[in-house]
């Protein structure tokens, strides 16, 4: 825990844009043992690069719409978007040629993960934490924790919500508070958790 506290200190950092690719390859690597990755790109040849290509376009996005925490030198990130009462953050633009130009023949399978996604968000207003990774080499060493901790005491009571892609991340957002939801899956069974952390009235 004290580890935790001292990254945030001293390491966390806002993103800008010069980082948003060596934060869509943190994201790759990070997330490159999930069943979600397999499904989404079959054929291991080229797997790392489409997924960069595919996470660049929401880094950049959340670097100018929301907020992206990094550590120190890029051994973990969060992405951050609100969703206001009053309007959702726009989409990237362009994002469906975009897409397809990063994803190619798989296209359609970013697409439906997209479309799952979009079916069980919450009615706003919350925070989306659409990704938080960590580099193989650091996991476990607290970096995730930090990050949630430094966002959450920025939050001013409003609600949080993700879509947990493992069993171990889900356990960790529910030590964070998160509850976990009914899971959704793609049709090669990897399952999603939505989670919802409830607002703090002020």
């Amino acid at each position: 825990m004290t580890r935790s506290r001292e990254v945030v200190a001293r390491d966390v950092r806002r993103a800008s844009a010069g980082d948003a690719g060596a934060v869509a390859e943190l994201v790759a690597t990070a997330f490159a043992p999930l069943p979600a990755v397999s499904y989404l790109v079959p054929e291991p040849a080229g797997r790392h690069e489409i997924m960069v290509a595919d996470f660049l376009i929401l880094v950049s996005h959340a670097i100018e719409h929301g907020e992206v925490d990094l550590v120190g030198d890029g051994r973990a990130v969060a992405v951050w978007l609100p969703h206001t009462a009053e309007a959702p953050p726009p989409e990237p633009p362009d994002y469906d040629r975009r897409l397809a130009a990063a994803t190619g023949r798989w296209a359609d399978r970013f697409r439906l993960l997209d479309e799952l996604f979009e079916r069980h968000h919450p009615e706003p207003p919350y925070h989306h934490l659409a990704l938080l990774a960590v580099h193989p080499d650091d996991q476990g060493a607290g970096l995730g924790t930090a990050l949630l901790r430094r966002h959450h005491a920025l939050l001013d009571g409003a609600p949080a919500y993700l879509e947990a892609s493992s069993a171990r991340s889900r356990d960790l957002y529910a030590r964070h508070g998160y509850r976990a939801e009914e899971p959704f899956a793609l049709p090669n069974g990897a399952q999603f958790w939505p989670m919802w952390r409830p607002g703090v009235s002020p």
